[in-house]
Parts: C-alpha cells; structure tokens; sequence
C-alpha cells in the first residue's frame, strides 16, 4: 500500500513538471501563443480591403503593422512620388484559450500585396496656379510659365515681356508670385549692377540732376509700354493625382474666358440709364431687373446713386498700358458756375460748347479690352475749345414722405383698366386703401393752394412746394387747412375718406412736376 502510494505520489510529480515545462516553452519559446484570459476579445483576424491578411493579439498591434507595410508598399512600387490608396483596415476579435498569430513579417507581406493592388493612382509632383478664388492644376514648371505667357501673348504680339516666378519671401511656404518684365529692364539692371560702387554712384548722381527735357511727338514710342496681371498670382507646389491636371491649353481657356462679373457704377453727372445701358452692353430691362431702385426706363437716376452691372470678365485679366501719338477733336471741361439760391436739380447753359482740334501725345491704360484711363503726356492745339458753361444750383432738394401711416397700395402709376364708371384709365398718382378718417400728412413743406371739393377727387388738397413740385392727396373726408397756408413736413392737413369717384375708401397721392404727373414712389424717401 504504502509502495503504491509513493508510486501515484511520484506520478503527480511527473504531471507538475510536465505543465511546468510546457508553461515554460509557451512563455520564452512561443511568443506568438496568446494565453487564454478571461477578459472579453482576446484573438483578431485582420482583413484590409475585405481581404484576410492574418492574426493578431490586438487591434493596436495591426495599426502598427498597417503604417510598415504602406512604406513598404511604397519602396516595392519605386516611385518618388507619393501614393494614393484607398485602405480599409478591420479586425474580428474572438475570445480564445489557444490561438497562434501571424508573424510580423508575415502580415506585412500580406498588407502590402493587397495595398499594391489597392493602388489607386500615383500622385504626381504639381502646381496649382491659383488667381483670387480660381485654380487651376498643372503638371510641371514649364507648363506654367506657359500658362501665363500665353495669358499676355495677345496683348504683347512682339513678345517684348516675359514672365517672371520669384519666392515670395515673407511666406512660411513655398509660394511663388508672378510678374510680367520686359527683356529691356532685365538688361538695364544686370548693366547696373554690373558697373563698379563708385562710378555708378556717381552716374546716378547725375542722372538725377539732368533735366528731363521737352520730348518731341516724334521721341515717344508708339506702342506697347507697359504690361502687368490686374490681380496677384501664386503659384504653390503640390501632389495631385493625373486626373486633376489640366493640360496648358485647357488651364488657358479657363482662366481666360470671359465670365459675366458684377461691377457697381457709380452715376456720373449727365448720365442717363438708355446711356448707361448702351455703353456697358447691358440690355434695358436687365438692368432694371439687376436694380431693386430702377422701376421702369424713366425713372429718375442721381448723381453718386450706385447701380449694378455685370460685366464680361476673365478670371485672368491683363493691364497694358500704350503711347499713342494722333489728332483729335476734343470737348473743353464744362465750367460750373454755382447758384446758391437754387436746388441741385436746376441748371441753366450760359455758353454753349464748341469743339477744337489737337495732336496729342497720350498714355493709355486698358484692363483686357477696356480702356480705364488716359493721360495726355504732351499736346498742342491747332483750334482752342470753347468751354461750355452751366449755372446749377448747390441746395439739396427736399424729400418726400409718405402721407400717411400703413395703408395697403392698391393702385399704381400709369395706364390701368377703368376701377369704376368715370374713373380715368391712365392713373396720374398712386392709392393706399385706408380706412376713413386716417391722417394724412403733407408729403413736403409748402404752400396750400387748394383745399375743397374738386371734379374727381371729391375734397382735395393741392400744395406747391419749394422745388416747384405740386402734390395732391385726394379722396378725403375732411379739409383741415386753408389755401394761402404755409404747412411743414408731416403737418396733418386732412382725414382719409371716400369722396369724389372711388370704389371703396382710400388716399390718391399725385406729384406733379410742371404741371405733369410723375409716379410718386420715384420721389418718396423709405
């Protein structure tokens, strides 16, 4: 018995050692032997782009993996460029006792096999020329000299400019900024710093002192003087996949296609809106429909007042600038003589203009194919322009207000159907509905000249103001003011009602201007 015992005692030993060992080997000689652990998701397959590419202890661990094997991607494929894929890295985890995981090496291996095949394209080394909010993307330096070369060539047929790329140094990146320079100046300042400290000093020196001099009509040069971008360019390195690239051509005709851009024009003395809309191109009722202030093609446009145009425009424009030599006649500047006693609005020619004739020698800046500005540089007179002269008025003229508080429009200015046997077709002012007995409110200081029943308008009043208009506010049920009274803006002068020929009760409102009836809204302020 005893030997028995001793001999099942031994056996025991036997089985500890056993499991000993065997913990041993799993723990120093099979790093890859994930023990069992009761804590969830211990075991991970590892699938890139739906692909199996082997096992894992953690989804960390893959991540790692996954970075190693797209360099490594990268070096197979032997390209300085850098690469584009499209990667979708997962991990199924599972809770296991056992379970041996791929070799490092192993799924490396594997990762970089799928994300060869997942390669989606190469990008390549690019520069994308960017001009306010357009780019364009191109594949090479060259391409973009190219690009902005062609840009000018049509305003530099001679080829007398040439583009310029310089680093931008007050950038933190690499920005390049281009410029238009002519071969001449390049010259001029290479000789310049090629000639020694002192003399050219010396030589600056006098250059400084020596007159200009008059220059001759025949000492300007005819031509092309002057030529730069209206707006800055830069030009930025980046990586971009082949699709993304234009070719030069197609880069040109984006940048230099005309686009229809919106301007604002300020109103010039003179101006009219069949003036304004003749020389900007711009049909009549587009450019009503462009101006909230512009009901129809009479109304009535002020100096400073800004309207809006669209204009065609490239994204790339050019500034040139040309000395021309020619003859003309030519208008003399219109002298102003100012009245103070009267308004703005009036104006009396005291000389009519006559026109002269001159040679001119004349510096002309265009913006693409518009002319912006011109200064005459020399001229000389064969027959003097006689100035024309006008006296106008410095006073602003009054304003008008609405008379009266609320109320709906019910009836515009203008032709209309007959609301009622009697009523005119052609209505000369404009009606708010309004419930009897509203206040009505003088539209304008002036003098009242008529105040009672009148043919139409049932009880009216009538008052001439300052600026030689006339507004009338018919309709009323009660005439709070006599002829001959002075009234002030916003001065109650009578009731709403429902008098004279009407379809229901409301104010008409006319202004009249020598005697015709214009359309109020024009002259009412808010």
């Amino acid at each position: 018995m005893d030997k028995k015992h001793k001999y099942l005692k031994k056996l025991k030993l036997c089985y500890m050692e056993a499991a000993l060992i065997t913990l041993f080997v799993c723990i120093f000689l099979l790093p890859s032997l994930e023990l069992y652990k009761k804590s969830g998701d211990n075991f991970f397959k590892v699938i890139l782009n739906g692909v199996e590419v082997g096992y894992v202890g953690s989804p960390d661990r893959a991540e790692r993996l996954e970075d190693k094997a797209r360099r490594q991607a990268a070096a197979e494929i032997g390209s300085d460029d850098l690469i584009f894929m499209d990667l979708q890295l997962e991990t199924e985890g599972k809770e296991v006792i056992w379970g041996v995981a791929d070799s490092d090496d192993d799924i490396i291996a594997n990762m970089a096999a799928v994300m060869k095949d997942s390669t989606r394209e190469t990008l390549h080394r690019s520069y994308t020329v960017k001009i306010n909010d357009v780019s364009v993307n191109l594949g090479s330096y060259e391409e973009v000299h190219e690009l902005l070369r062609q840009a000018i060539a049509p305003y530099d047929p001679e080829g007398k400019y040439d583009v310029e790329l310089t680093l931008d140094s007050e950038r933190k990146v690499n920005v390049l900024e281009a410029d238009i320079i002519s071969s001449e100046a390049a010259d001029e300042e290479e000789a310049v710093q090629t000639t020694a400290g002192v003399e050219n000093a010396i030589g600056l020196m006098f250059t400084d002192l020596e007159p200009a001099g008059d220059r001759d009509f025949e000492d300007y040069e005819q031509g092309l003087v002057g030529l730069r971008y209206a707006d800055p360019i830069e030009v930025v390195e980046a990586y971009l996949m082949e699709s993304e690239l234009q070719t030069v051509d197609e880069a040109v005709n984006l940048v230099t296609k005309e686009q229809e851009t919106q301007v604002i024009y300020e109103v010039a003395a003179g101006d009219t809106l069949s003036e304004i809309s003749l020389e900007n191109n711009i049909p009549m009722e587009e450019l009503i429909a462009m101006n909230d202030a512009l009901e129809n093609e009479n109304t009535t446009i002020r100096v400073g007042q800004e309207l809006v145009l669209t204009v065609p425009e490239p994204d790339l424009s050019i500034i040139w600038t040309q000395e021309q030599v020619y003859v003309e006649d030519y208008e003399a500047e219109v002298q102003y003589i100012p009245n103070d006693e009267w308004y703005t609005t009036q104006t009396v020619t005291l000389q009519a203009p006559s026109a002269g004739r001159r040679k001119v020698a004349a510096l002309i800046e265009y913006k693409n194919n518009s002319e912006t500005d011109r200064e005459i540089l020399k001229e000389e007179v064969y027959a003097e322009a006689v100035a024309k002269v006008v006296e106008r008025g410095t006073k602003i003229p009054p304003t008008y207000i609405k008379p009266i508080s609320g109320g709906r429009l019910s009836s515009g200015f203008g032709a209309r159907s007959a609301p009622t046997k009697g009523a005119s077709t052609y209505h000369k002012g404009i009606d708010w509905a309004t419930p009897i007995g509203t206040t009505v409110m003088a539209s304008n200081t002036g003098t009242v000249v008529t105040a009672g029943w009148t043919s139409g308008y049932g009880y009216a009043v009538y008052i001439n103001h300052d600026d030689g208009k006339q507004t009338r506010y018919g309709h009323l049920s009660k005439v709070l003011v006599k002829p001959g009274q002075r009234v002030s803006q916003g001065e109650r002068i009578a009731l709403s009602g429902n008098t004279g020929i009407t379809t229901g009760p409301h104010i008409h409102f006319e202004i009249r201007i020598n005697g015709s009836a214009v359309n109020p809204l024009n002259y009412l302020n808010g």
